[in-house]
């Protein structure tokens, strides 16, 4: 067996008892009420078990993790909604501020406080008979969680059980392929992993600095996820298949009064004007390039903003 390094993370039982009734899921977040520093103990991919909290020592089920970013509450809910674990956005409040009460911390209904965010995509639960039991090295002090691996004999066990009780179900692991950076032939491509919706916008933000492309604005409720080619034609949610833009760009953008060309320069239709009589706060942005991240493999795709040139943008 390939060694597998994997992380079991204690679950908020509300969490997990809420979307433990919907299997249909592409992604959830995992979030930590006190939100962290740093979170380096998974790369993309990587396994992430659920486990009770005492005194039901149970691992429960799981996830592959993607990437570990912090939200204010609010916008939290708005990239995943249900997602989050909770009915509304005022259940997930409370379920949050349960746990951020007994540190001393004092919040309320219309505050606004960031959260930690673990982002993990095909989620998995078990039924209650699957359940199984913490390794016998599981500390009843641990809140959070803790790493193992399957080079050691504990977390070979404990991975060898995940593993039985997936036979046979539904719940598939997901393609190695899926995350790796190589191909059968020529040159090594990079392969992007299936994000879900919620999943794409954060990222997203995060990947553009959580500034808008076009303009700089910094504020985060009205900046959205652009899809360069809509899931709506055949895109998917993809890091190059998205641009960071304020919300009322994204809605030009998808109209095709805003395209962007092989420069990453802007382009604004003079139709805004001839349909509507206005669009002047617009035009000068003509021209005007786009600020995109260092990475070039988080940056737009070429090809993709050439289909949008060519199919949505109204010259």
């Amino acid at each position: 067996m390939t060694p597998r390094k994997f992380w079991v993370g204690v679950t908020d039982d509300s969490w997990f008892k809420f979307l433990s009734s919907r299997r249909e899921l592409s992604e959830v977040n995992f979030w930590l009420p006190m939100g962290f520093r740093t979170f380096k103990v998974l790369q993309p991919g990587e396994p992430f078990l659920f486990k009770l909290h005492s005194p039901n020592n149970y691992i429960v089920g799981g996830g592959y993790f993607q990437s570990a970013t912090r939200f204010p509450v609010d916008i939290a809910w708005e990239y995943f909604e249900e997602k989050n674990g909770a009915r509304s956005a005022e259940e997930m409040r409370a379920q949050i501020e349960r746990y951020r009460r007994s540190r001393g911390v004092v919040t309320g209904p219309h505050e606004t406080y960031e959260i930690g965010c673990l982002l993990l995509l095909a989620p998995f639960f078990f039924d209650r008979r699957d359940w199984i039991p913490v390794p016998p090295s599981w500390s009843p002090n641990l809140v959070t969680g803790k790493s193992f691996s399957t080079d050691e004999p504990e977390g070979r066990n404990l991975w060898e059980a995940v593993q039985q009780r997936r036979v046979g179900s539904e719940i598939r692991e997901l393609p190695p392929a899926l995350y790796e950076d190589r191909d059968v032939y020529g040159e090594p491509t990079l392969v992007y992993p299936r994000l879900g919706q919620g999943t794409f916008r954060a990222l997203i933000a995060d990947a553009y600095s959580r500034r808008c492309a076009a303009t700089g604005e910094k504020a985060l409720p009205v900046l959205e996820a652009a899809h360069i080619k809509p899931i709506s034609r055949g895109g998917i949610h993809r890091i190059d298949n998205g641009i960071l833009l304020r919300s009322d760009l994204h809605r030009l953008f998808d109209l095709g009064y805003l395209g962007v060309g092989q420069n990453l320069a802007l382009h604004v239709s003079s139709r805004l004007r001839s349909e509507f009589g206005n669009g002047e706060i617009y035009y000068p942005l003509e021209g005007h390039r786009l600020s995109v991240p260092n990475r070039s493999d988080l940056r737009p795709n070429l090809e993709l903003l050439e289909w949008h040139a060519d199919t949505i943008f109204r010259p």
